[in-house]
C-alpha cells in the first residue's frame, strides 16, 4: 500500500515504542520518514530497520524542549526528504508522584516536553504548511487528559492543554486545508510506562490493576497505536480535524 507515497512524515519521539511503531507503519505505506528523537542513536536504530525492509528513513537529533535544535531538525529534515507533509507530535515523558510530593523543577520538565515541545514542533511546521496549503498534524496525547489520572497530575494537565490547543490550531489553520487531530493511547506498553510505574511502591500491582481495568483485557501495544495515527494522518482522514480520539482498549469511553 502506498497511501503515503511521495509524502515526508516527521515523527518526533521516533525513538520510542509508539513513535518507532508509527515510523514502521507510514514507511510501510510509502512515506518518507523522519525519526525525530533527542537520542540519535535510537532514532538511527528505526531509521535503520525502515531501510533494510526497502523503506526511506533518515534519523535525526531532536530535542523538543529546545526551539533551536527542533529549528535544525526540521531545515535538516526538509533539505533531504522534502517538505513536511505530515507531523506526529509523540516525544513525552512521565513521572508517577502524588502532586503534593513534586516539585516545580519536575512541573517545568513535565511542561516543557508535553507541552511546549509540541508548540515548538508546530511553530516551526505550520508556516510551510500554511504557504502549501495543506498539511496532515496527528498529537499523541493520553486519557489522562480526558479523565484525570492519579499520580499524574502535573502530566495529565499537560496533555489536556495539547488537546485544546489542538483544537485552537485546528479552527485556525482549517482553511488552510491543515488537519489536526489527537490520538489519547491509554496504558501501553513501552519504556514510558515502565519508567513511569518504577514511582509506584509495587509496580507489578500497579500494571495488573490496569490490565484488569481494561475491559479488553491487556496493555496496549506499540502497534495498536500506528493504524490510528496513520489514518488521522492520511486521505480517509481529510474531513476529520480537531477530534480526539482514544486508544485504550476500551478504558475510557469519554462521548
Amino acid at each position: 500500500m502506498q497511501e503515503f507515497g511521495g509524502r515526508t512524515v516527521a515523527v518526533t519521539g521516533g525513538g520510542g515504542g509508539i513513535g518507532g511503531a508509527a515510523c514502521r507503519r507510514f514507511a510501510q505505506r510509502g512515506a518518507r520518514v523522519a525519526v525525530l528523537d533527542r537520542d540519535l542513536a535510537a532514532a538511527e536504530r528505526v531509521a535503520a530497520a525502515i531501510r533494510g525492509d526497502g523503506g526511506t528513513a533518515q534519523a535525526f537529533v531532536c530535542d523538543i524542549t529546545d526551539r533551536g535544535s527542533v529549528d535544525a531538525a526540521v531545515a535538516a529534515t526538509e533539505a533531504a526528504l522534502g517538505p513536511i507533509d505530515a507531523l506526529v507530535n509523540n516525544a513525552g515523558w512521565d513521572i508517577f508522584k502524588p502532586f503534593t510530593k513534586t516539585e516545580p523543577a519536575e512541573w517545568a520538565q513535565l511542561i516543557a516536553i508535553n507541552l511546549t515541545g509540541a508548540m515548538h514542533m508546530h511553530h516551526a511546521v505550520l508556516p510551510g504548511m500554511v504557504a502549501r496549503r495543506k498539511g496532515r498534524i496527528v498529537n499523541v496525547a493520553s486519557d489522562a487528559a480526558r479523565v484525570g489520572s492519579s499520580g499524574e497530575a502535573v502530566y495529565a494537565a499537560c496533555k489536556a492543554g495539547l488537546v485544546a490547543f489542538s483544537k485552537t490550531i485546528a479552527r485556525e489553520h482549517a482553511r488552510h486545508g491543515i488537519t489536526v487531530n489527537v490520538v489519547c493511547p491509554g496504558p501501553t506498553d513501552t519504556a514510558l510506562l515502565a519508567g513511569f510505574t518504577t514511582g509506584a511502591a509495587d509496580p507489578a500491582k500497579l500494571i495488573d490493576a490496569f490490565v484488569r481495568a481494561i475491559p479488553l483485557g491487556r496493555l496496549g501495544q506499540p502497534d495498536d497505536l500506528a493504524g490510528a495515527i496513520a489514518f488521522l494522518a492520511g486521505e480517509d482522514a481529510s474531513f476529520i480535524t480537531g477530534q480526539v480520539l482514544s486508544v485504550s482498549g476500551g478504558l475510557t469511553m469519554s462521548g
